[in-house]
């Protein structure tokens, strides 16, 4: 039955993807009207997320964060349905990079560097940023493994269409400490605004208003390895257009305090929401877990 889902998935997405943008964005107004007026994906969880991270905005200003966060949403998916049969020079084309003259000279002089990015605008794309690395050096995507086996290898063939290794998060400090015991240069990508799980509440701290809890494994191995950690700050330019500035945030993390660059990284995504509100993942249960109840 999983295999039949995979092979009807990838049908319909293969279906979706030979559309030419301009037709796709058309599917995704529609999708819009379906997702957002129909059938209200996760509306109870969305507006509650707003309403706490913005309570100095009224109603009307959150309405209009509500509809543009679905249009994204809609487009986002099909982006990224879009994504693996998308040309190296078209998706560069989509989305540029700022500040990379820095970013190779810390792959360079430490022999890898840690990428931090949120769930924002279109962050799949991403995955070209191995397009502008040196030749041999290595784009490692951390990800974390979908259940249904079929579903989760399509997605690592869309991650991976562009020269960029998966590595499932579990796996990640021994596939970092394995390629530099191979002497090879890295760069590690990690979408770490995420809601951890119940074993990994070990970071909290104020963000949107809100107790919050963040991933700490990108802190934990640059800190391990010594890597310098950027922060790759995200713009939605225009509908199908992105830009990703790699911003350097520590140089020598084995000289900050635990949790420093975490909060670092935390403090970055709220300026990133807090520009544009409209391009972030709203729709997670990212408040799940409460402080309080964790630490009773």
């Amino acid at each position: 039955m999983s295999k039949l889902v995979y092979i009807f998935a990838y049908l319909g997405i293969w279906l979706l993807a030979i559309m030419p943008f301009n037709v796709l964005y058309k599917f995704s107004d529609l999708l819009y009207v379906f997702m957002y007026k129909v059938v209200g994906y996760r509306k109870k969880v969305v507006r509650q997320n707003l309403r706490n991270s913005f309570p100095e905005k009224s109603a009307d200003e959150l309405k209009v964060i509500e509809r543009k966060y679905y249009h994204y949403i809609c487009d986002y998916m099909l982006e990224s349905v879009k994504m693996p049969f998308l040309s190296k020079d078209e998706l560069l084309r989509r989305i540029t990079f700022k500040n990379t003259e820095q970013y190779l000279e810390m792959i360079e002089k430490y022999g890898g560097i840690v990428v931090m990015m949120p769930h924002y605008a279109n962050f799949e794309w991403t995955v070209a940023m191995g397009s502008i690395m040196k030749e041999g050096d290595i784009p490692m995507q951390v990800y974390k493994p979908i259940k249904n086996k079929y579903i989760d290898e399509l997605f690592k063939r869309a991650r991976s269409s562009f020269g960029g290794y998966n590595v499932p998060k579990h796996e990640a400090v021994k596939e970092v400490i394995k390629a530099r015991k191979e002497s090879k240069k890295l760069a590690l990508g990690l979408i770490a605004d995420q809601s951890p799980n119940k074993n990994s509440l070990h970071f909290w701290t104020n963000f949107l208003h809100q107790e919050t809890s963040f991933m700490d494994g990108g802190e934990r191995i640059a800190r391990m390895m010594d890597f310098p950690v950027f922060y790759c700050e995200l713009k939605k330019e225009k509908r199908g257009y992105c830009e990703a500035i790699f911003e350097l945030m520590v140089e020598f993390p084995k000289q900050t305090v635990k949790g420093e660059i975490t909060e670092m990284f935390a403090r970055k995504v709220e300026q990133t929401i807090i520009r544009e509100p409209g391009y972030w993942f709203w729709s997670h249960k990212r408040w799940k877990h409460k402080r309080q109840n964790v630490e009773r």
